[in-house]
């Protein structure tokens, strides 16, 4: 009697670690993360976290279509204001309520925050007067008609103006100022390594089922497939190309997937008249920079072969492309189809161009950001060396990356873009873009392009409140930078994760992983 007891306890007891430990989610992430502070650096794995702590006004659903947050609704009450409903009873991590003032002080944070890599203003310049008719209204003015204000505060956390009030990056990174109104409290970030989380028991919204969070950041692709095979994380984001098919055929793991709004493209240096690492075939410093010409861009695009792209380095998990949004997006047109494979018209370009023997260059490119990313720009250095142009391949961790791309140390870069807004606009704006810095325009736009035209149609399109007639002047504007070679357009990747047995995932267009998004399989 007393050995069967004993047996019964120790199932008991089991039963009942298992049911501690499937309150409490581990999850592997194929990045690593810069910082807390949501303001910071526009960057997907730091924004991914950031959506766990903070919210936006508006949110996305996996589809990209704009949802409530801590707004509860949005009207134009005219050409020039926006107004939102704000979300009445909303909490802080610290008890502290959410109101239209918290709106204002995370707006204007915005451009004050110092040595950003990628700053949000492009989302924020135009807005030119902030209105706080109550606590729970804002209105948001801007100069000019721009119907976009919705999308874009959905791309703005919203931080505590009590808690975040003269605070720096460094505050956040601690944890002092990371207090939000997001389904988990900030609980520690241990740098290369780790961000833990708590459940919001406080939260809004529907409750998460996990109590803790564990993000690991394991940016080795085959350690992160090792930790999800041993249990050691229940899921992974940006399942390896090459382990796929492995993956998908065990039976304790489940795979999930989707087509991107991430274009995976090559930024050129288009617009001083030397470039750093534009050389001739001997290596010695070009005085000219032949990336100036359009020509030179679009032999180089050419000269590269994007099926192979996706069939031999992303192992099918990808989809080639012409432009900057994958089909049935906001922006897409069905007439930009990729550059095809064209190597002899890429020589023959380059010749016209005045550079029949082709010439030397550096593509810099991340080694830990995206989806077998140096890899990439290893198969599309030996491109660009068939057609003539020697290509040395310098690849380096994002942290590293980006701050030097940042400061425009580069000639010819590696780069992915998702769109935040889930349309054209984002990258139009960020990557395209004339660069000022005083409208918020051409952040991310690394090689510093310019096309009046193209500025044109786009700012008029920003302007026109019609989506219909506003999609056409995006696809018209994308069709002129395109034409152009203003940057070469690659590929969209496939999002995949996978899971262990139990565990289910809605897979997200915007490559978001939420912890409060996976759910315990019923």
């Amino acid at each position: 009697m007393g050995k069967l007891l004993a047996r019964i306890l120790g199932c008991a007891s089991l039963a009942l670690s298992f049911a501690a430990s499937g309150a409490d989610l581990s999850v592997g992430l194929g990045a690593d993360v810069t910082s807390i502070d949501p303001h910071f650096h526009n960057l997907t794995p730091n924004n991914n976290v950031g959506g766990h702590i903070f919210e936006p006004l508006v949110s996305k659903n996996q589809r990209g279509r704009l949802i409530p947050a801590l707004a509860e609704s949005w009207r134009a009450v005219d050409e020039l204001t926006w107004e939102f409903k704000l979300r009445r009873g909303v909490k802080f991590h610290d008890g502290s309520e959410f109101t239209a003032a918290d709106v204002a002080f995370s707006l204007d944070r915005v451009p004050a925050v110092p040595n950003s890599p990628s700053p949000f203003t492009t989302y924020s310049k135009q807005i030119t007067e902030k209105i706080i008719v109550d606590p729970h209204t804002i209105r948001l003015k801007t100069a000019t008609p721009y119907p976009l204000i919705p999308n874009d505060m959905g791309t703005i956390l919203i931080v505590s103006s009590r808690a975040a009030k003269g605070a720096a990056t460094e505050d956040f990174n601690s944890g002092k100022a990371a207090i939000g109104t997001g389904p988990f409290r900030f609980v520690r970030w241990q740098k290369g390594d780790r961000i833990e989380l708590a459940r919001h028991e406080a939260y809004w919204g529907a409750k998460s089922p996990w109590d803790k969070v564990t993000l690991r950041l394991i940016t080795s692709d085959p350690a992160r497939v090792a930790a999800l095979l041993a249990g050691d994380v229940r899921a992974i984001e940006n399942v390896p190309t090459a382990d796929l098919a492995k993956v998908s055929k065990n039976a304790e793991l489940a795979v999930y997937r989707i087509v991107s709004h991430r274009v995976m493209y090559l930024h050129l240096d288009s617009n001083r008249d030397k470039s750093p690492f534009v050389t001739d075939k001997s290596g010695r410093p070009l005085e000219k920079n032949p990336l100036r010409d359009a020509r030179v861009r679009k032999a180089m695009s050419k000269a590269i072969n994007r099926q192979a792209l996706v069939e031999r380095v992303m192992d099918g998990a990808a989809v080639a492309t012409g432009q900057l949004m994958p089909e049935g997006m906001f922006g897409y047109t069905p007439a930009l189809k990729p550059e095809p494979y064209d190597p002899d018209g890429a020589r023959k370009l380059l010749a016209e161009a005045g550079y029949p023997d082709g010439f030397g260059i550096t593509l810099h490119a991340p080694n830990n950001r995206y989806v077998n990313d140096e890899q990439v720009a290893q198969a599309i250095a030996q491109m660009l060396a068939r057609v003539g142009i020697a290509t040395k391949v310098d690849a380096m961790p994002a942290s590293v990356y980006f701050s030097r791309g940042s400061k425009l140390e580069f000639s010819f870069l590696l780069v992915g873009w998702g769109s935040d807004t889930a349309e054209a606009s984002s990258p139009l704006k960020a990557l395209l873009a004339t660069f000022n810095k005083e409208k918020g325009m051409g952040t991310a736009n690394r090689g510093r392009y310019s096309n009046p035209k193209m500025d044109a149609l786009l700012q008029q399109g920003l302007a026109t409140v019609d989506d219909a007639q506003r999609e056409k002047l995006l696809q018209q504007a994308t069709e002129v930078a395109m034409a152009d070679a203003g940057i070469i357009t690659l590929y969209h990747q496939q999002n995949v994760w996978a899971t262990r047995r139990g565990i289910t995932y809605a897979p997200r267009a915007d490559e978001r992983t939420f912890a409060h998004e996976f759910r315990p399989a019923k």
